[in-house]
């Protein structure tokens, strides 16, 4: 279970115009690969048989027909947590099998957009529009369990065209809620998000520096805390620079810091523009989910941070210059985000692999 090197088995897509009227779909069993013994706990949660893994088309076909349907122009692709999830996997996928890895992502009018997020915004602010399915006693936005509860497809959960005839009948209901879906949609938009993110009120200044407040939003906060945690912004990344960085204010931990305890005792969580966590105001309205235990260790830890001036200083310094450790001697199906960028020679010599003949393919 490792995105660098796991292998997508089974693709699904839908195409539809801006009305999400469709227009075709696409589904593929691919091949295992000879060299991949597959997770338990996959197999378990796909169903796909052995047989059905056996089967099917080679991975390199296959990736090479998903990077072309991805990359058609003005493609934008949707999912249900595909961009914490599923694009990585491809984005692998691309880079191993000598494809362009992130076009999709942004060339020729192409985009993404995750519905799980939208789906949390739903369920905190407009819960009327789909009924929120329980596990264990607590509210899940699980797609399976929200298929169940809201019938929105037929057909066994994990197989890949029922999850995303779930996430197509999903999707339809949340734009019939014409205003939000369109505020929702900016997310996903740089320029927007960019913007969004400058008009954020200042919880205070340092060192000549207004400091941002935001209530953010994620599924990987989890139900117990409403999906949603207080944050302070600390600017952008010095290294990385579509990256923002954003303090956690409902951290016990965060008044035990000191200069060598950075790491162990803050919570910084990196954003990229147009893609989740999602940022709100500060302001009441949105933070109505929030306990009074957890507001009072907010203001309690924005007090602390505004006497510490100095540490404060040296938290920010830490995360903006804080870079990803190199792994020596990487595998190479690894290296993608060490490596960086192929240049133009190296897409041209991929590009000239990929219009060869079988026999020059070999050589």
């Amino acid at each position: 279970m490792n995105k660098s090197f796991d292998q997508v088995l089974q693709f699904a897509a839908i195409r539809t115009d801006d009305d999400l009227n469709e227009l075709e779909r696409h589904e593929m069993l691919i091949r295992l690969n000879p060299d991949v013994i597959p997770s338990p706990d996959a197999v378990i949660t796909h169903r796909l048989s052995f047989s059905d893994m056996l089967s099917g088309m080679s991975e390199f076909e296959a990736i090479s027909k998903i990077h072309q349907i991805m990359n058609q122009p003005d493609t934008i692709s949707v999912g249900y947590n595909t961009l914490g999830f599923d694009d990585e996997f491809l984005r692998f996928s691309f880079y191993r099998n000598l494809l362009p890895p992130y076009t999709h992502q942004w060339a020729n009018g192409c985009g993404r957009m995750d519905i799980y997020p939208i789906a949390v915004m739903y369920f905190l602010f407009k819960i009327d529009v789909i009924k929120c399915p329980e596990k264990d006693g607590k509210p899940t936005l699980k797609l399976e369990y929200l298929n169940q509860e809201n019938h929105l497809a037929d057909g066994n959960a994990h197989n890949a065209m029922v999850d995303v005839e779930a996430v197509l009948e999903l999707t339809k209901r949340f734009m019939k809620e014409k205003e939000m879906w369109e505020y929702l949609k900016g997310y996903f938009n740089k320029a927007e998000d960019s913007a969004r993110m400058l008009k954020l009120s200042s919880a205070f200044s340092t060192n000549n520096d207004s400091i941002k407040q935001s209530v953010m939003i994620a599924g990987s906060f989890g139900a117990d805390n409403f999906y949603q945690c207080p944050v302070l912004s600390l600017g952008q990344h010095n290294h990385y620079k579509n990256q923002s960085l954003w303090l956690r204010l409902d951290f016990p931990e965060l008044m035990q810091t000191t200069p060598d305890k950075i790491p162990e005792t803050t919570y910084v969580i990196r954003k990229n523009l147009g893609e989740p966590p999602l940022l709100l105001p500060a302001v009441k309205r949105f933070a109505k989910y929030l306990s009074e235990e957890r507001l009072a260790l907010v203001k309690e830890n924005k007090k602390w941070l505004q006497n510490n001036e100095k540490l404060f200083s040296e938290i920010i310094d830490y995360y903006r210059e804080y870079k990803d450790p190199v792994v020596p001697n990487v595998d190479i199906d690894a290296a993608l985000y060490q490596n960086g960028f192929l240049s133009n020679k190296e897409q041209m010599l991929c590009q000239k692999f990929h219009n060869a003949s079988l026999d020059e393919k070999i050589n």
